[in-house]
């Protein structure tokens, strides 16, 4: 394990400066998510505006209690007032619940189809992605950036529209009581506006930084739990703890970049209104002095004045929070933005596709069985001078035919593998399923021809059985299954777990060992009797004596399918009706097991034990 490991940074697929990006043309892409609930929102932020307009009243009913009973003694007044007041208040709280409520349900309603449609999107999404992406920054996406986007929609997205209503509407009320006392108190909109435009461009930046470090320490945490056992095993706590400490004291500096920037935006529009309010006091008192403004009017205005103090200073923790929004939302499309996995290629060099299903050995447009003319391969991330992992590659697999795949290591014998299914793409030539070009055939009708066990194998946090009927297209059952736990010898130990097949084998399936996790991934392979299958290294961490009989129980199923195995044991070959050597990217040699030994000096060194098998 490496001493400090550190999460790559996610590709962003369009980068931008962060001045070209528009926070409010990143939000508005949400539109498709919110429109299915806009007429709550609406309604929801009408009465928000609504509660909040009433607490502009309240300064009008001070008004006529100082102006009024107070000036008049009049006690009978002044409890009617407080009683107007009492119920002003009452019906402000009453509406700001009712708006809560309003959006609480449709607001977790578009944080689900937001995360379903993200996940949805993963599954589509080529390999070539996902080895380019660090799972911490995926996981990242799928979880905070989507409870910010929540928090947006139901808290600032209403009250920036809810404050500056009710900003706009304490200013007439300000401008109509006395107009030279109001434009004193418009005296900092334009300081503010100019503050709050730097403060939003900034405060972007560090928060797109702040929400990508908190994706690579998400993955250096998962990477430790699932490696659990190497960190254990080598000692490496303290090396993982270090790797730890710094990623989390540089997200910590980040963080506490984004509370100096909120804090000094927070204590300006603090402070300049306040100014402006004290101007405005001593202004009033004069008046008040001089005969020319009554005290009710300077108390209306003053309250005025003040419950216009939170919409204001509310103004910079609602532009935070949205810039927050704004960056987790162009970080959740920048993985819905992605390519996805193309179904089916366009037709090109004139060829055409094949019937829905070509009998094995039958010729639909080419010969039967699986062939690879002129396939070669690069990876989307390799340097553009490096050659390619396969290069050239012809050969052919007859129908019912079972063909070993033997190489060194990186001699690209997995690359080759994956390309059948098209896990990935081939940067040239075809592959042809009994006659049909794969890339004109729809991803989940080549699926379900194509079955493949790789070398390391994966479970899921689920029961035995769902795990190897994973490999079937939904019609398999218990025969199914019991026969494939034959074919994979796994019936056995798997009678011995607990609860037999129902046992839940857990993340990973590591509770298993690697022998039983193979075997069952065999089992899943074969579960749905494909009609081709690829078998990257299947029996390697098997011991030779259930090696021996689960190749025994494999012949008979390769008997009914045409299969591709990677192989690097004689006693795989053996399987296998022919051999191909793969030697830099090329097949060197085809032949039996045995004219291979004779003609092929890297095949018998290879067979020798002396070799090292391996792939990409």
């Amino acid at each position: 394990m490496p001493e400090k490991p550190v999460a790559p940074e996610p590709p962003a697929p369009d980068p931008h400066d962060a001045h070209d990006r528009s926070a409010v043309r990143t939000l508005l892409r949400l539109w498709p998510y919110v429109r299915p609930v806009r007429a709550r929102l609406f309604t929801a932020a009408f009465v928000a505006i609504v509660a909040s307009c009433l607490s502009l009243v309240i300064p009008l009913v001070l008004k006529w209690l100082v102006d009024g009973p107070v000036a008049d003694r009049d006690p009978s007044g002044v409890w009617l007032g407080a009683l107007y007041l009492l119920l002003l208040g009452i019906a402000e709280a009453v509406l700001f619940g009712y708006r809560r409520w309003l959006v609480a349900r449709p607001l977790s309603g578009v944080e689900a189809r937001m995360r379903a449609d993200l996940y949805g999107r993963l599954q589509r999404l080529p390999i070539a992605f996902h080895d380019r992406w660090a799972s911490g920054q995926l996981l990242s996406r799928g979880t905070t950036d989507l409870m910010l986007v929540r928090m947006f929609l139901a808290f600032p997205l209403t009250f920036l529209l809810v404050n500056a209503v009710t900003i706009l509407a304490g200013y007439v009320l300000l401008l109509a009581q006395d107009w030279s006392l109001g434009l004193v108190l418009l005296t900092p909109v334009i300081p503010l506006v100019v503050v709050c435009s730097i403060f939003e461009g900034r405060y972007g930046v560090v928060a797109r930084r702040a929400q990508d470090q908190v994706g690579d320490l998400t993955t250096v945490v998962e990477e430790s739990v699932l490696g659990i056992r190497i960190v254990k095993g080598f000692g490496r706590h303290r090396s993982q703890a270090t790797a730890f400490r710094e990623l989390s004291g540089r997200l910590r500096g980040t963080e506490l970049v984004k509370a100096r920037l909120l804090a000094l935006i927070w204590a300006v529009i603090t402070f300049v209104p306040e100014l402006a309010i004290g101007a405005a006091l001593v202004l009033g008192t004069v008046q008040v002095a001089d005969g020319d403004l009554s005290a009710g009017t300077l108390v209306a205005f003053l309250s005025t004045a003040l419950a216009l103090r939170w919409p204001v200073e509310s103004i910079g923790f609602l532009l935070a929070m949205s810039q927050e929004a704004a960056t987790a939302t162009e970080r959740y499309f920048e993985v819905m933005d992605a390519e996805e996995e193309p179904d089916t290629a366009p037709a090109s060099g004139g060829t055409s596709a094949a019937p829905d299903r070509a009998a094995p050995g039958t010729t639909a447009g080419g010969p039967g069985g699986v062939r690879f003319e002129g396939v070669s391969f690069r990876y989307p991330d390799a340097p553009a001078d490096s050659p390619p992992v396969l290069d050239g590659i012809d050969l052919h697999i007859r129908p019912g035919e079972t063909l070993a795949l033997v190489g060194g290591t990186g001699s690209g014998k997995t690359t080759l593998t994956a390309l059948v299914p098209r896990l990935h793409e081939a940067s040239a030539g075809r592959i042809l399923l009994d006659g049909e070009d794969i890339a004109l055939m729809e991803r989940d009708r080549l699926r379900s021809l194509v079955s493949m066990a790789f070398e390391e194998p994966t479970l899921f946090s689920a029961s035995v059985g769902e795990n190897v009927l994973m490999g079937a297209d939904g019609t398999a059952g218990e025969p199914e299954l019991r026969r494939a736990l034959g074919v994979a010898q796994a019936d056995g130990f798997v009678e011995r777990l607990p609860e037999a097949a129902a046992t839940q084998v857990g993340e990973q399936g590591l509770s298993l060992s690697g022998g039983q996790r193979q075997r069952l991934a065999l089992a899943r392979a074969v579960v749905g009797r494909p009609r081709f299958l690829v078998l990257d290294d299947p029996l390697s961490a098997l011991d030779v004596h259930t090696e021996a009989r689960v190749e025994a129980a494999l012949r008979e199923v390769l008997r009914e399918t045409t299969a591709l195995v990677v192989a690097h044991r004689p006693s795989t070959v053996m399987l296998a009706d022919r051999v191909a050597l793969l030697s830099r990217g090329r097949i060197a040699a085809v032949g039996t097991h045995h004219e291979l030994l004779r003609s092929s000096e890297e095949y018998a060194w290879l067979m020798s034990g002396e070799g090292e098998g391996g792939n990409r």
